[in-house]
């Protein structure tokens, strides 16, 4: 039964028999019969199909919400008897916002250290896809904003409250500055994250709220472009003050305070809110709820 919810639910992310018969490792027909006999077990109709998928049924909707849940379930407990035979191993998914990518070496290098057999695969994301890899079972935790958008029903370990700088060579337009405001950002050529990023909505709000419309001169979801943008003194950028921190900002680049008003936001570690927790998100928890004083004393 466990294999054929997998099938399923990969069907309802993927949206395709052949992608999911793929990633499942198995063949289409195989896939197709999976679902076939969990259809027969539960009495309905789960996929709308002819030759192809055309979405899930209203019972197949509801399904995929007690699917995610067991398939969870069963993972967690085959970790567990694991663990309990062979101490904590396997692999750990997380994904985080790039502008918090920064303070993931001080969250996993004291987890390493006591956890040896586990390893990570670490992925940049924004904070909704991070939330849709989440409820799709693709990672076990994210590092994402807590207190702006919406986040459903996660678990959430709070760690350091994000402020905003100006990151700029002193050549260009308040290169000179030792702090500047919202409104005198906004009208200075920036190039940003894109929208799809919530930073970057973070930025437009503030700049909004400051009585200027925010145009950029250039966009990526990649920190590290944005970071050698400035540096070639083409264009200044908004950045958290961690990830400006990251960079060994000094010579030519600037790292000037935004002012008035001076914005914060709260990063975290967010879990699926799941009982028991599976012992590697529990022991992540744990360096995250160690870590958070020394991260909220160096963010005053």
């Amino acid at each position: 039964m466990i294999d054929k919810l997998e099938f399923f639910i990969t069907l309802a992310k993927e949206r395709s028999f052949s992608r999911a018969a793929e990633l499942c490792g198995v063949t289409q027909p195989t896939l197709s019969a999976g679902i076939k006999q969990l259809e027969d077990t539960l009495g309905v109709l789960l996929v709308n199909r002819s030759s192809r998928f055309h979405g899930l049924t209203a019972e197949g909707e509801r399904v995929l919400i007690w699917a995610k849940r067991i398939v969870a379930d069963a993972r967690a407990m085959r970790l567990e008897v694991r663990n309990l035979r062979e101490g904590l191993s396997g692999q750990l998914k997380i994904a985080a916002i790039p502008t918090a990518v920064g303070i993931l070496s001080a969250l996993t290098g004291p987890y390493l250290e006591k956890h040896p057999g586990v390893s990570f695969k670490v992925l940049s994301a924004s904070s909704s896809e991070i939330l849709t890899m989440m409820d799709n079972l693709d990672i076990d935790a994210g590092l994402t904003y807590l207190d702006n958008e919406p986040l459903g029903r996660v678990r959430t370990e709070p760690l350091y409250m994000e402020r905003y700088r100006l990151l700029t060579v002193a050549r260009n337009p308040l290169g000179e500055r030792e702090s500047v405001t919202w409104a005198e950002v906004g009208k200075i050529p920036l190039c940003l994250l894109t929208p799809d990023m919530q930073n970057r909505r973070i930025v437009e709000s503030l700049v909004g709220e400051a009585g200027v419309a925010l145009e950029a001169a250039m966009e990526s979801n990649s920190v590290i472009l944005l970071f050698e943008q400035v540096k070639a003194g083409h264009w200044a950028t908004i950045m958290p003050e961690k990830l400006a921190e990251t960079f060994d900002v000094g010579g030519m680049l600037r790292s000037i305070p935004i002012v008035e008003p001076e914005a914060v936001h709260e990063i975290g570690l967010v879990v699926p809110h799941r009982d028991p927790v599976i012992p590697q998100v529990a022991a992540l928890l744990a360096e995250a709820r160690k870590l958070a004083p020394s991260l909220a004393r160096k963010s005053r």
